[in-house]
């Protein structure tokens, strides 16, 4: 039986947050117990229905860390201002607090299962390899750790980030979680094809943890071989970094290993499978603990609740310690808009101020993926990243032509749940998933879930109306313009990036002429006819008023808005094209993609190709929608 969670009610389409764009279709969600019933978006903004008073929560804050009501993105970035002494690899200052302090299972070894009473299988690495190859890495992952770069000319540094040899003062586990799949309960799944080497603290004292992806079989594996291909672990390094670049939070990718052995798929799942290259990804976050994390021992009922308040412990004291010590202030009291419910003081309970900064986190991370375009096509509930990063690469997809009901996923093309419009709406019931668990361990009550759930909407209707303003150069938001703007680009299919880009060269001036108005945008427009021309002019009009408005300088305004309007995007064709060369044993491009994509609102003379429309074999299967296999 799937647990018996609290569901989010998602938001009717007069309440959406994103109301252009079309809701989720009502059968996509499974029925819940019990309904949580969010006032609309601009309630949430109207002081009159509960008075927010966030004066004092940073300053409740330890030193340097953030609090719940500014939600910041974890820094999965780089290295301080000092410069640490270069590390090799068997200098790694490994620890194991998610071993140390949390229940594991007594048994190692990888036969598929039910694992109860444990956050953890101990498991080691098994892919089998013949002679790997270093396909790419990341330097500024390397600097996260203090490693040496000259690491990665080791002639044996593939052997050891294949799993073939072990890295000293590792100590390998694969993570335990369930989570909602489409909207269903899918009860245990786990990591069953990663193993997790353990937690490097470097010398600025930021924990990394260390995930071999593809490295062979788990108590999590169920009926797979644990393994991975090349294809989709070149997809999975390259976005892990180009999200990075983007500024936009997310685990990130220290190294890509060809294993030298094949690995058999059915890529379409249509009975044709064939060998493919097999490789394993390192992947690197602070924590890879997801919503699915809480939810699997919440489910097995009183005898592993307990499980759950000490998850949320470690968590807290890992990964939010600014919360461990709040001091009770008049100064975070909320009053809530539901009824007669009682005032909640975030100070007064830890975990409610930590589910707060969770959904606010998550809030501000789908509000970044939609202002840059990027649809992650399999958000499950085992697919959220309590630290609101960006986790789990498969089937994702930037927009080209813009499109509301795009999905990547083949998968999900019956009922795209999970298209780029329905993210938003997605995330909120994750997260009313994620409270859940909390409430059945009794850690918040039911009203501080509900106010949980309540400042997501907040969060994201903030951040959305935030990045658009950005993107249009305005100095304030303007919803009738930005809602005319993605409507025009919806009808005559405009390519997201390349439009926006584009848009920074319309200048402020009342007098150019009507036919000269959509010069600047004439690489963006392309087919379109006499009335939809009428319609563009009258939008650009109206936008010029706007920026003359504002009195921005246009030099000013340009400036602006291509840093935060992407010149380059990792389009699925880039990463097939990336893709067909790796595969016949030339990495160079590879390598080239991802220089490109750490400096993605630069110009890069010279790099101009890789911000291309895409070509017209990048609409075939398996190029611009993959199914969830790998």
């Amino acid at each position: 039986m799937p647990p018996q969670f609290p569901t989010a009610r998602l938001l009717l389409p007069s309440h959406r947050l994103l109301p252009l764009l079309s809701p989720l279709p009502s059968a996509s969600l499974s029925p819940a117990p019990r309904t949580l019933r969010l006032p609309p978006p601009q309630l949430l903004h109207r002081v009159a229905r509960r008075r927010p008073l966030l004066r004092g929560m940073a300053s409740a804050a330890a030193p340097g860390s953030h609090a719940a009501a500014e939600a910041p993105p974890v820094d999965v970035g780089g290295g301080g201002a000092g410069a640490p002494r270069r590390l090799v690899l068997e200098e790694l200052p490994w620890d194991h607090s998610f071993v140390r302090e949390l229940p594991g299972d007594p048994r190692s070894d990888t036969i598929p299962r039910e694992v109860l009473h444990a956050c953890y299988s101990r498991v080691s690495p098994s892919a089998k390899v013949d002679n790997p190859k270093l396909v790419a890495w990341s330097d500024s992952v390397a600097d996260l750790l203090d490693l040496d770069h000259k690491e990665f000319e080791r002639p044996d540094f593939p052997q050891f980030f294949s799993g073939a040899t072990p890295l000293v003062g590792s100590l390998p586990y694969a993570q335990c979680y369930g989570g909602h799949q489409f909207g269903v309960w899918a009860g245990q799944l786990g990591d069953g094809r990663a193993i997790a080497l353990g937690e490097v603290v470097n010398s600025r004292g930021e924990r990394w943890e260390l995930q071999l992806k593809g490295c062979g079989k788990t108590p999590y594996s169920r009926f797979a071989d644990g393994l991975a291909v090349l294809r989709s672990s070149i997809r999975e390094f390259l976005c892990s970094e180009a999200m990075h670049g983007l500024g936009i939070p997310t685990t990130r990718a220290l190294c890509l290993v060809e294993t030298g052995k094949s690995v058999v798929r059915d890529m379409f799942y249509d009975g044709n499978a064939k060998e493919e290259p097999g490789a394993i990804v390192c992947r690197v976050a602070p924590s890879f603990l997801r919503f699915g994390s809480y939810q699997i021992h919440a489910s097995r009922g009183k005898e592993d609740i307990e499980i759950v308040r000490r998850l949320a412990d470690y968590t807290i004291h890992h990964h939010f310690p600014h919360l461990e010590n709040m001091k009770k202030s008049e100064g975070l009291s909320f009053e809530t808009a539901i009824g007669d419910s009682p005032t909640i003081d975030l100070t007064s309970n830890k975990y409610a101020a930590w589910a707060v900064e969770v959904a606010e986190r998550t809030a501000y991370l789908i509000a970044r993926w939609q202002g840059v375009g990027f649809t992650h096509g399999v958000l499950n509930t085992d697919n959220m990243s309590v630290l609101g990063l960006t986790i789990d690469y498969g089937p994702f997809g930037f927009l080209d032509a813009f499109d509301p009901s795009y999905t990547p996923n083949t998968t999900d093309l019956p009922g795209k749940r999970y298209c780029f419009a329905n993210q938003p709406d997605v995330g909120l019931w994750n997260i009313a998933q994620f409270t859940g668990p909390l409430s059945s361990a009794e850690l918040i009550s039911q009203d501080e879930a509900n106010y949980v759930m309540e400042r997501y909407g907040t969060k994201f209707m903030d951040e959305y109306q935030s990045i658009m303003t950005k993107k249009l150069g305005l100095t304030k938001y303007n919803k009738q313009l930005i809602s005319k703007l993605l409507s025009n680009m919806a009808v005559d299919k405009v390519d997201y990036t390349n439009f926006f880009r584009l848009l920074s060269n319309v200048n402020a001036d009342p007098g150019i002429p009507e036919n000269e108005l959509l010069v600047p945008l004439k690489a963006a427009l392309l087919d379109i006819g006499k009335e939809r021309k009428e319609a563009w002019i009258s939008w650009v009009q109206t936008y010029i008023e706007e920026l003359v408005e504002s009195g921005v300088p246009d030099e000013e305004r340009k400036a602006a808005m291509n840093s935060v309007n992407p010149k380059y995007i990792l389009r699925n064709y880039l990463c097939q094209s990336a893709i067909d060369v790796a595969e016949q044993g030339d990495y160079e491009e590879v390598r080239r993609v991802l220089r490109v994509m750490h400096n993605p609102y630069d110009e890069q003379p010279g790099m101009e190709k890789y911000a291309r429309l895409p070509p017209a074999w990048a609409y075939r299967p398996g190029v611009c929608m993959l199914s969830c296999s790998s």
